[in-house]
C-alpha cells in the first residue's frame, strides 16, 4: 500500500507538469519567430538611430556653413551701402 502511495505522490506531479509544459511547449516556434522579429526590428531601430545621428551631424555641419554664408552676406551688403 505504500508503494502505491509513494508512487502516485511521484507519478500524479510529473502529469501535471507534463500537462503544464506541453502547451508552452506547442507555443515555442511561435515565440521564437515573435524573438526573431523583436531582434530584427532592434536591429533596424539601432540603424536608424545611427543614420539619425549621421543626418544630425550633417545637419549641423550645414548650419555652420549657413551661418558663415549669413556673415558674409552681411559684409558683402555692408560694402555696398545696402
Amino acid at each position: 500500500m505504500l508503494k502505491w502511495i509513494v508512487l502516485a505522490l511521484v507519478l500524479v506531479p510529473l502529469v501535471v507538469l507534463a500537462l503544464a509544459v506541453r502547451p508552452l511547449l506547442a507555443r515555442l516556434p511561435q515565440l521564437r519567430r515573435a524573438a526573431v522579429r523583436l531582434q530584427r526590428r532592434a536591429d533596424e531601430a539601432a540603424a536608424l538611430g545611427v543614420a539619425a545621428e549621421s543626418l544630425q551631424q550633417r545637419a549641423e555641419g550645414l548650419q555652420g556653413r549657413l551661418e558663415t554664408t549669413q556673415r558674409r552676406l552681411a559684409v558683402i551688403r555692408a560694402r555696398r551701402g545696402d
